[in-house]
Parts: C-alpha cells; structure tokens; sequence
C-alpha cells in the first residue's frame, strides 16, 4: 500500500479518486494525563448515517493513549464488518502527523500503537486520516467523556437543568440472585466497581 506526505491523504492505493467509503469521527481523552482515559468513536456510512458508536473507559492512561485507542478500535470495527475503505477524522494533531510520516513516534508505547494501526490499515484497501478542530468532533468527544464518567465511578443522570454527573456510591441499582451471582435488572456500574449489598425481602 503506498502512502503520501503531501496533501491530506494518508493512503490511496488501489483507488485513484476517493471510493465508496466509511467515515470515523475518533477521540480520546485523559483526565490528568495520565489519568482515567477512554476513547469515543462515530462510524457513518456513505450516506451520513451513524452505523456505530464505539467507546471504552481504559484505566490510566495519557491521552495520546486514548487517542491511538480510539483509531484502532475505528480500524478493528471497518475490518471486521467488511468495510474495505475507511476515512478518519481526528483532532489529535499529533496522531494524524505521525500517521502521515511528518512526525516521528518517539514514545515507546505510542510506537507500540502506531505499528498495531500500521497493520490494521494494510487489511483495507483505502484508508484516509484527516486533522479536524475539536468543534467538528462533538459527538465522539461525547462519547469518550461518557466511557470516562462510568470507569471513574461517575454516572450520567438528566434532570429539569439538563445533564450532569454524580458519584456512583448516591446509585441505587435492583438485581435478583442466580446460581450465586448477582444479576442488576438494570445498571451502569462498570467492571471493577465497589458494591455494597443491601438485602430487601
């Protein structure tokens, strides 16, 4: 697959002019970077529409971590869909230039992340990267703050002023007992959540 530095395309191989293709609007973010990190991702078709959306709260991490997390988790769902050519946008600067070969991954674990997409993206056909301002990228942003929120104990709640966030220790959540285990009817905690139990008979 051969690549280009100058212009906005990464790669074009098989195809001269811009095919059919998916798009992926991709985030990630930290917390104090390092800190709780996730990533948020849109996936459209070619007619706009939203076909995916895809985020992961991933413990404590940089946000370049979070950034590069999002792009493989885009890279992973076009492969395994069989979508052969995919357009991403990001507003992480500093990914799309060492995608593209302006900037060199110095950052050991970045390179560990940068070769996983290098590879990913030799499974496609024809594969764009593109830089966006962050006010283009909303809704994946959204979605990376949401995966956030539920991996530091934090859930979303809406009320009459709007949305807004709130410990998970003020959640009360039902379940019911199965074979041992505890099983919530319905309930946002996170894996690795802090329980405790009160019995209602």
């Amino acid at each position: 697959m051969s690549s280009s530095k100058s212009g906005p395309d990464l790669f074009s191989s098989r195809h001269p002019s811009a095919p059919e293709h998916v798009t992926a609007h991709v985030d990630g973010g930290a917390r104090g970077n390092p800190g709780p990190a996730g990533y948020g991702v849109v996936v459209k078709d070619h007619t706009g529409k939203i076909i995916a959306e895809l985020s992961q709260y991933l413990g404590h991490e940089t946000n370049n971590v979070a950034e590069y997390n999002g792009l493989l988790a885009a890279l992973r769902y076009a492969i395994e869909h069989k979508h052969s050519a995919l357009k991403v946008f990001s507003d992480s600067e500093l990914m799309v230039r060492q995608l593209k070969g302006v900037y060199k991954v110095r950052n050991q674990e970045l390179r560990a992340l940068y070769d996983q997409a290098q590879q990913l993206i030799h499974h496609l056909d024809w594969f764009q990267i593109q830089h966006v301002l962050r006010e283009r990228n909303q809704h994946a942003d959204r979605l990376a703050n949401d995966a956030m929120d539920k991996g530091s104990g934090r859930v979303k709640t809406t009320s009459k002023d709007g949305p807004t966030t709130s410990p998970l220790h003020e959640l009360e959540c039902e379940g019911i007992v199965r074979d041992g285990v505890i099983q919530f009817v319905e309930s946002p905690l996170p894996d690795g959540t802090r329980v405790q139990i009160r019995v209602k008979r």
